[in-house]
């Protein structure tokens, strides 16, 4: 999961955090990096917490009609969480020089073979046990049971992940000292507000380290808008019941635009005739279009029939050269809306294909080490490539479809073979390197 924009949260991206896939459990991950600050300064940051909490933002609570009394029961005792990452102290830079996530090597890491066949093999086993209640669910959303599943998985390792962490201390200190403030700022109104509504006890706010709550991991405005109470008992809970946690899952993949019967998408070889800085939503051509430039579905599999009279396929290398390549359907970026990660959207479509049984093995093209990479190396990368005017979808370290297809583009100007990843001899090889 990546704190947000994954508006997981689904706000947020994204980031996929540091991915714990080593073992069966796919469960949040714990904070990779914390605050290193004194006895001394810890105690005045949290001096300086509890003025800004119950001084202007309560202010702005109670404006906006959270009673005095969930106020209080919510956040009158707490204190903030300094060991969260993404917080950033006056005069230090957003982001660590070390930190690393996934994404900035290799993306093996998130396909780990043992972690993926013990989550298939669950996953088919619940797919038999729910198998009325999913009916039901792809009848009235149009999503697939796998595909719900496979959420269900990432997120919370099917519900059996531990959620134990104060939902009100994790907003609030993100709120008031975090990268983005305003973000979870309307997060900690929109838990106030579940509180307030009297569905929600106060005891049952718990989520994980970046604030997501219960077993579909959804941010507190998100669990206003898309959760569904489908067990009939007059509450969404998105902790306890199983109904309304896949049913708040489907309903958020419908409401984002979901299309009934297509396929998300699928693995395919890529020509080196074809360029990889042609990847991205924004570059959609029909099917056979891309069957005109030598694309074929490994295998030699006939594509998904849903596809024939889609307008738009999408090509996605989510590894550059350096990996597998994909095309994708509209339905592949509606679960990016989920959590905005390619390598996020990409695993889920990938395990969902393994519960149903359409794919057995890991992918035919390997993904290959391409060298160590921090956060900041990307992002330095991201800023010489903008100097050049390339459109790199913003400087946050982040290699985003942008970032990969501005780096294929920078290289076919310089005569280079397009590879679209950061790499060590990228880094190098650009100025300021």
């Amino acid at each position: 999961m990546i704190p947000p924009r994954r508006r997981h949260p689904p706000l947020l991206a994204a980031l996929v955090m540091a991915l714990a896939l080593a073992a069966p459990p796919l469960a949040p991950a714990p904070p990779a990096l914390a605050l290193k600050v004194s006895k001394e300064r810890e105690a005045r940051l949290e001096a300086d917490f509890r003025r800004w909490l119950h001084g202007p933002f309560r202010r702005r609570a109670l404006k906006e009609g959270i009673p005095e009394k969930v106020f209080d029961a919510a956040l009158g005792h707490v204190k903030p969480i300094l060991k969260l990452p993404d917080l950033v102290l006056p005069g230090t830079a957003p982001i660590p020089p070390r930190q690393r996530q996934a994404e900035f090597s290799s993306p093996a890491h998130y396909f780990d073979e043992r972690s993926l066949r013990i989550h298939a093999e669950r996953g088919r086993r619940l797919h038999r046990q729910h198998a009325r209640l999913l009916r039901r669910l792809e009848r009235r959303f149009g999503v697939p049971g796998d595909i719900v599943l496979a959420i269900w998985a990432r997120e919370s390792n099917y519900g059996r992940a531990s959620i134990r962490h104060d939902a009100f201390a994790i907003l609030a200190t993100q709120a008031w000292l975090g990268r983005r403030k305003k973000l979870f700022r309307r997060e900690l109104l929109a838990a106030l507000r579940m509180v307030a509504s009297g569905e929600v006890p106060l005891r049952r706010m718990k989520g994980s380290w970046a604030g997501a709550l219960g077993q579909p991991q959804m941010m507190p405005s998100d669990y206003l808008r898309y959760a569904v109470d489908f067990d009939g008992d007059g509450r969404r809970d998105i902790w306890r019941s199983v109904p309304d946690v896949l049913a708040s899952i489907a309903n958020h993949l419908a409401r984002h635009g979901w299309r009934r019967g297509v396929h998300w998408g699928v693995e395919v070889r890529l020509p080196e005739s074809v360029p990889c800085h042609l990847e991205g939503p924004d570059q959609g051509r029909p099917l056979a279009e891309w069957r005109r430039m030598g694309i074929v579905r490994v295998g030699h599999q006939p594509f998904p029939k849903s596809w024939r009279k889609r307008t738009r396929i999408f090509l996605l290398t989510p590894a550059g050269r350096y990996g597998p390549a994909f095309l994708v359907s509209r339905n592949f970026h509606v679960v990016k809306e989920y959590n905005t990660s390619d390598l996020y959207a990409l695993f889920i479509g990938h395990l969902a294909d393994r519960i149903a049984g359409r794919v057995w093995g890991p992918f035919e093209t390997p993904w290959r080490d391409t060298g160590p990479m921090t956060r900041a190396d990307v992002a330095r990368i991201q800023r010489e490539l903008e100097k050049r005017g390339h459109d790199v979808g913003g400087v946050d370290g982040l290699p985003g479809f942008r970032t990969r297809r501005a780096i294929g583009r920078w290289q076919q100007a310089r005569k280079m073979f397009p590879t679209c990843f950061p790499t060590p001899r990228l880094k190098r090889r650009l100025p300021g390197g």
